[in-house]
């Protein structure tokens, strides 16, 4: 099977159901985005080692970007031709990552005061995923205010799902919250 179809040497991509936009369209720019956080959640799922809950819930994430971006990679005429769960975001899937932050939460003794990521390699790899996937959520917020339709539920689950990333990171972080004083304002003594 060849990967290659040469389309794309004119700097264009197809959208499904039809049409081509430049490269680096907005669509194509968030749903890109979606990809790179998706390539770095693989990163961290491959450091969790034994912890197969946090290795399966990082899976579930990455199977929901796939279907965040197959919403945005879809030409907005043919929308109605998307699949709840399969290539359009539900309400569902948003909701359904509460109780898996509150999860992680529940399990850190966070300090009030913002967190240097580098605790350990994989949760600084989670907030490296965290990042960009919030990059995407603003290119999603910019897209939508240029005048593309962009679904509630797809906002939604971004948020969700970025706020699930920081909470497997702290969860994934140093359990000494003593090593967390050098992430004050002054930094290390």
């Amino acid at each position: 099977m060849k990967i290659y179809t040469g389309k794309g040497d004119d700097g264009t991509t197809s959208l499904w159901y039809g049409g081509r936009v430049p490269k680096d369209n907005a669509r194509t720019d968030a749903y890109g985005t979606f990809d790179e956080a998706n390539a770095a959640l693989g990163v961290a799922r491959s450091l969790c080692g034994d912890d197969a809950e946090l290795a399966t819930d990082i899976l579930r994430v990455q199977d929901d970007l796939f279907v965040a971006g197959a919403e945005l990679a879809t030409a907005p005429e043919a929308s109605e031709r998307l699949e709840d769960g399969v290539s359009r975001i539900t309400p569902e899937m948003g909701t359904e990552l509460e109780p898996m932050i509150d999860k992680y939460m529940d399990r850190v003794d966070l300090p009030p005061k913002f967190v240097l990521p580098g605790g350990t390699t994989l949760s600084a790899q989670l907030d490296v995923a965290r990042t960009v996937l919030r990059r995407g959520e603003r290119l999603v917020v910019s897209l939508e205010r240029s005048g593309e339709p962009v679904s509630a539920d797809l906002k939604r689950f971004l948020n969700r799902a970025s706020d699930l990333l920081f909470a497997m990171s702290r969860y994934a972080d140093v359990p000494d919250p003593e090593l967390f004083e050098g992430r004050g304002k002054g930094g290390p003594e």
